[in-house]
């Protein structure tokens, strides 16, 4: 997690795996992204994980994703 003006930013590469596949989710000041690939056999063949804690000053409504086109996730979240 790294500040950037009056916002938190993390930022993870998952350009190995398609919008639909990557799953991000807050809970109690945690951010949590999830990405799996299946291949056509049903078998899961590529999985990332990656879990963090936002320090107390955020603003867990104001939470937001972006996917750049180089595979790169940034999620943002506002500071109070």
């Amino acid at each position: 997690v790294r500040a950037q003006g009056d916002t938190y930013q993390v930022v993870a590469d998952v350009s190995q795996f398609e919008p639909p596949d990557i799953v991000v989710t807050t809970s109690n000041c945690h951010v949590t992204i999830q990405a799996e690939k299946v291949a056509e056999d049903g078998t899961v063949c590529d999985t990332f994980t990656h879990k963090c804690q936002l320090p107390e000053d955020t603003d867990p409504l104001s939470v937001s994703c972006t996917l750049t086109e180089a595979g790169t996730l940034v999620i943002s979240v506002r500071r109070r």
